[in-house]
């Protein structure tokens, strides 16, 4: 019997660099983009365990997200 493994569907987000930008302030786009989509969200809701500390930040970030 083949081991199964769960396929996970991550949103990808894109950046394209602008003319005349540097490659610091795409990044910095980059990560702002990674952060609005919540895909480190999901990532760490994956994960088996949380630290206190973490799902206070979890707890904190989604009522901020809920707020807007």
């Amino acid at each position: 019997m083949a081991l199964g493994r769960k396929k996970v569907n991550l949103m990808s987000v894109k950046v394209v660099v602008r003319e005349g930008e540097s490659l610091d302030d795409a990044v910095r786009r980059w990560k702002r983009n990674v952060n609005k989509s919540g895909i480190l969200l999901e990532t760490r809701k994956r994960e088996c365990f949380y630290p206190t500390s973490l799902k206070r930040k979890m707890k904190s970030e989604m009522a901020r997200r809920k707020k807007w």
